[in-house]
């Protein structure tokens, strides 16, 4: 009797335990994603004292290789699966779902001492490129454009690269950055830099411009009239399931989408 007693309360305890592991979620990847991450971790872990949720941000690429090799439990993206990732992951058994948490727009960014307002994808497409090389070729002063761009495993560098750029390459003095934040405080400090950050980093001591005559907002980014919105993803294994799932339910609730207003982006409808 005694002897089923123990055995019974050690199964309660390895109960326990495993709840409080299944509890534990591991989040990386977009830095465009991360705010919206970071603030609704804080308030789930708050809401609920028993989850434990690690948050990091190195991009959009690196975040879903760690999901793919078991790194993480949640991947942020600020871009689709390219056709490699989806082959690698039906190769080894499984799919990658895409969670839409939110929507963004991508803008370019200069100084607020820099006078230029507007931009045409024609015009963002040549700064880049390297044919447009001086702000007067674009209304702006007779000074070399210091161009910033975001590195190569950022979600967001690979919408710039479709939506702007096309088939170019970006030119080889630009200066590739790991983060919006480190975008935004460089063109911060240089009246003559341009950058390009997600909506909720195109604040403070930034000044974002239009494209194509509109400006970024949350009704152009939902009725298609700017030119570079985007959906952002937190991707998982497979669907969802047990605390990812009821984590990922909590950043589109309502609760959660307004957490994404608060931070800058687009709740999604």
């Amino acid at each position: 009797m005694i002897k089923r007693v123990l055995l019974t309360c050690a199964f309660i305890v390895l109960g326990a335990s495993f709840s409080m592991a299944q509890d534990k979620i591991t989040i990386g990847g977009s830095t465009t994603v991360l705010p919206i991450a970071q603030k609704t971790a804080e308030v789930y872990m708050a809401k609920y004292p028993e989850a434990q949720l690690s948050v990091s941000g190195s991009g959009s690429g690196d975040g879903l290789k760690a999901l793919m090799d078991g790194s993480i439990d949640i991947a942020n993206s600020s871009r689709g699966l390219k056709e490699q990732e989806t082959r690698t992951a039906a190769q080894n058994g499984y799919t990658l779902f895409p969670s839409v948490i939110a929507v963004d727009c991508i803008v370019p960014i200069v100084s607020p001492e820099n006078p230029v307002q507007d931009l045409s994808l024609e015009q963002l497409k040549n700064i880049y490129n390297g044919k447009i090389k001086n702000w007067n070729e674009v209304g702006g002063e007779d000074k070399v454009i210091v161009v910033i761009s975001r590195d190569f495993s950022s979600g967001t560098f690979e919408m710039w690269q479709e939506k702007v750029l096309g088939s170019d390459r970006v030119r080889s003095d630009a200066q590739m950055l790991s983060s919006n934040g480190e975008v935004a405080g460089s063109v911060s400090a240089n009246k003559y830099a341009l950058g390009y950050v997600g909506l909720g980093y195109a604040k403070g001591s930034v000044k974002g411009l239009r494209v194509n005559g509109v400006a970024a907002s949350v009704s152009t980014a939902k009725d298609g009239s700017y030119a570079l919105a985007r959906e952002l993803y937190m991707f998982t294994k497979g669907e969802p399931a047990g605390a990812v799932k009821r984590f990922v339910d909590f950043v589109k609730s309502k609760q959660g989408q307004s957490i994404v207003e608060e931070e800058g982006f687009v709740a999604i409808d």
